[in-house]
């Protein structure tokens, strides 16, 4: 049973109620932790780039990597957390976002060190990822932002009953 659930009537449904807000959102997140996390990775790289210092030649990766792993770590549980959600708009955005920077990040997985022996170096590999993933993301942002989104409700169910919240222990 789940904590803060009691089993009542099935006569009388528990709802949820999924906001056109939280919906928008869901449909934005990923989108904006992979624009955001991309960015902070090339300004952190230009800032290693920007060091005098040349004998810790490996400080502009050292420092521009980190973000990228952690996202791709923390991306798999935005990315299951929404693809789940009860409106298919949703999941079709968090989708198509995960598709684009999963195959991305592979692609460079593979190509970035062969890439990065072009004419501009490591700056040829940034420049391919923010191309690939920057404009086609804030796309889908602005798109997702402009749908008409509209509240959900949700019925609740533990193994089969319906479930509501339980008000009485909280008093």
């Amino acid at each position: 049973m789940i904590p803060g659930l009691v089993i009542v009537n099935p006569n009388m449904p528990a709802t949820h109620l999924i906001t056109a807000a939280a919906c928008r959102r869901s449909a934005r997140l990923f989108n904006l932790l992979a624009v955001g996390t991309t960015l902070l990775s090339i300004s952190l790289f230009s800032l290693g780039q920007m060091m005098p210092d040349r004998k810790l030649a490996f400080l502009p990766m050292a420092m521009s990597l980190p973000p990228i792993m952690i996202w791709l770590a923390a991306s798999i549980f935005v990315y299951a957390s929404i693809a789940h959600h009860p409106d298919a708009r949703v999941r079709h955005y968090n989708k198509w976002a995960g598709y684009r920077y999963y195959g991305l990040v592979g692609f460079m997985t593979i190509f970035a060190n062969d890439l990065a022996h072009l004419p501009g170096g490591w700056w040829v590999v940034w420049g391919l990822f923010f191309l690939a993933l920057v404009p086609w993301s804030l796309w889908d942002i602005w798109r997702a932002g402009k749908e008409q989104w509209r509240d959900l409700q949700v019925e609740l169910t533990v193994h089969g009953q319906m479930a509501a919240p339980d008000y009485e222990k909280r008093r």
